[in-house]
């Protein structure tokens, strides 16, 4: 799913993660978001990104019975990549 709020059985401020890949066989899930900041503030943005979707992460994986991870995608904007 991309571009979908997340329904969960409470209500979650940060619903919509901008993709969301969910194995119903393997019973895994990943909400991905992707940033693109300024090459100075990589770090950070990965860190809020992470404690942004910890209240979603933990819904989906008692909703959907799912092993749930958030995967930030962050690029600088000079593409510099943080591992």
């Amino acid at each position: 799913m991309w571009d979908v709020p997340v329904i969960t059985d409470s209500a979650i401020i940060a619903n919509r993660p901008d993709i969301v890949l969910h194995d119903k066989i393997e019973k895994n899930c990943l909400l991905n978001d992707i940033a693109m900041p300024n090459d100075s503030n990589i770090n950070t943005t990965g860190t809020e990104k992470l404690s942004k979707y910890t209240d979603l992460e933990i819904g989906v994986s008692r909703m959907w019975k799912a092993r749930t991870k958030v995967v930030p995608v962050i690029t600088g904007a000079l593409e510099t990549i943080n591992p």
